[in-house]
Order: C-alpha cells, then structure tokens, then sequence
C-alpha cells in the first residue's frame, strides 16, 4: 500500500519537534480525519532557513510532514507557496487516494504560514 520512501519518512520523519525561535508557527487540521499538523519556520533575509513539524495523524500524514519541512528549507514564502499536494505525494513515491489528504494537511499548513508571514 505504501512506497518504502513513504514508510522511511514515517519511520525516521526529518525535522521533528518545536522550533524554538520560530519566526511564527502554524496548526493545520483536518476535520474528516482529525489530522493536526503543526509547523514552525524560521525566516533570515526573506528565506526559510529551519522548519520543523509535530503531527498527530496517520502514517501519511506524518511521512508527508517531513517531506514539507525538507521542501520548505530555502524557499521563500512565495516559492513555498507554488508547493503543490501532487509534489509531496510524487515525493513520497504517490499517496494512495484514501491518503491523499495528508498532502493537501501540508499545503493547508503552507497557505497559513504564508497568511502569518503577510
């Protein structure tokens, strides 16, 4: 059902925990599911340079919050912003529809950073 690069990120997710420091920190939810997702971010001349997540969710969700965190680093919030769900799923070796939704917990997480950052 899930690809070995999705399991791996499950299984040893990157970036994990608080971001002491953080430039501003966002929850993402998802109602059908109960997924929540938090990310800090830390910006040094209008690029993210650390992000860090915590999620209470489904294997999915949390493979897919570590692979957001390593596609964040470097971006600015523009560029973080033209992150789409279909990345994060390619990048995780394509999500299972019944899945799908931990992408687009990412992207909503993305859309509030961005609306913090203003």
């Amino acid at each position: 059902m899930f690809s070995e690069t999705l399991l791996e990120h499950f299984r040893n997710p990157h970036n994990v925990g608080d971001l002491p420091g953080a430039t501003t920190t966002v929850n993402a939810t998802n109602p059908v599911c109960g997924d929540v997702l938090r990310l800090g971010v830390r910006l040094e001349q209008g690029r993210i340079i650390e992000a860090k997540f915590k999620c209470q969710g489904c294997t999915a969700a949390i493979a897919a919050g570590s692979v957001l965190t390593d596609a964040l680093i470097g971006k600015t919030p523009g560029e973080a912003r033209r992150i789409a769900p279909q990345e994060i799923s390619q990048v995780l070796g394509g999500l299972p529809p019944a899945t799908f939704h931990a992408a687009q917990l990412c992207v909503d997480a993305i859309a509030a950073l961005v609306r913090n950052l203003g």
